[in-house]
């Protein structure tokens, strides 16, 4: 592998909300960026970022699809991954109430939220481990906290995203030989077409919390919660 001269982050889900944001900052701070979303020819805003900056590009990936996921690693094989995001996600109306449970959006949310960074994970592990900073961040969420959810309902998200926080607490023990922080972060209650209009933080200030946040990691942080504001939550 070729040692980049710039620093390099990879974004799943990068076509919109959060993704997208952190496409834009990193490009704003002269990263090399690589994004990925399942049809990027309809990504006009991502592909604007692209278009603006010879350090962004985007990759077509269906994160669902393990056998796309492997011949993106090995497409990207000279590329050392500073910072891993493993972003992409969703939340399915039909897999959230009690009542109105449908068990194939249940699995889609599993398949989306939990599988899919779990097999990107191992698919760009060396990629992150022989790099500089040696980062994988998993976007969970407070809604993942078992110990905190003293409201019910949500199912398939909270699950989902409770899965995707033990997962990250595996790559931390994993991968800690590799020298990987890995750690789980909750974004906070954005702005974007998953949180809705009514959220309480806008895409910019989350991000914005989120790169400090993954800018002051150390090899201890690995393995905790973390919001954009640097505290930790219970699991």
């Amino acid at each position: 592998m070729e040692r980049s001269v710039m620093p390099t982050a990879m974004i799943t889900g990068a076509n919109r909300g959060i993704g997208l944001e952190l496409l834009r900052q990193y490009a704003q701070q002269g990263w090399r960026v690589l994004g990925t979303c399942r049809n990027p020819e309809t990504a006009s805003a991502a592909q604007a970022l692209a278009d603006a900056h010879d350090s962004v590009s985007l990759h077509a990936l269906d994160v669902t699809d393990a056998a796309a996921v492997a011949a993106l690693a090995v497409s990207l094989d000279s590329s050392r991954i500073d910072v891993l995001v493993l972003n992409a996600g969703v939340m399915s109306p039909g897999a959230n109430t009690l009542g109105e449970l449908d068990a194939s959006a249940f699995l889609h949310v599993l398949e989306v939220n939990v599988v899919a960074p779990a097999i990107c994970a191992q698919a760009f592990r060396r990629h992150v481990a022989t790099s500089e900073r040696r980062i994988i961040v998993g976007m969970g969420s407070y809604l993942g906290s078992i110990a905190s959810n003293n409201e019910g309902g949500l199912y398939s998200y909270r699950s989902a995203k409770a899965g995707l926080h033990a997962i990250m607490r595996s790559l931390s023990v994993d991968l800690r030989d590799e020298g990987v922080t890995a750690i789980a972060m909750h974004p906070g209650w954005v702005q974007t077409d998953m949180g809705g209009p009514d959220a309480s933080l806008s895409t910019e200030a989350s991000v914005a919390g989120i790169l400090r946040v993954i800018d002051g990691l150390k090899p201890g942080d690995s393995g905790r919660l973390l919001t954009y504001a640097g505290e930790e939550l219970p699991w």
